[in-house]
């Protein structure tokens, strides 16, 4: 058995070492033991659509319709949603929307207000 770290984008078990660096034969990422260990020993960082660090109780700005889903709802391009919550999961924001109510929301979809 393999006692090397699975990689880190694709989550692939079958990675080797060539000279100081892991590559994964599956999607040809590369990367060195040391930056796995730091990547793991750190919190997640979540970021808005353009990179900017996401917190607890920023402001953000939806960039995208998004339909609301069991409902006939859209929340609109442009809608500010105030004092969010970081999570962990798929949907890593946890929000109120005024006229919609308590709904999770994907950062890929959101813009930080600066």
């Amino acid at each position: 058995m393999s006692t090397l770290p699975p990689c880190p984008k694709c989550s692939s078990e079958y990675t080797y070492e060539d000279g100081p660096l892991l590559i994964c034969p599956e999607c040809a990422h590369e990367w060195s033991p040391t930056e796995a260990a730091e990547a793991d020993e750190g919190d997640k960082v979540i970021k808005d659509s353009v990179g900017n660090v996401l917190q607890d109780g920023d402001t953000v700005t939806v960039i995208k319709d998004l339909k609301v889903k069991g409902s006939s709802s859209v929340v609109k391009v442009g809608t500010k949603v105030k004092g969010i919550r970081l999570c962990e999961g798929d949907h890593d924001i946890d929000c109120k929307i005024d006229g919609i109510g308590a709904m999770k929301l994907k950062s890929e979809f959101v813009r930080k207000v600066l």
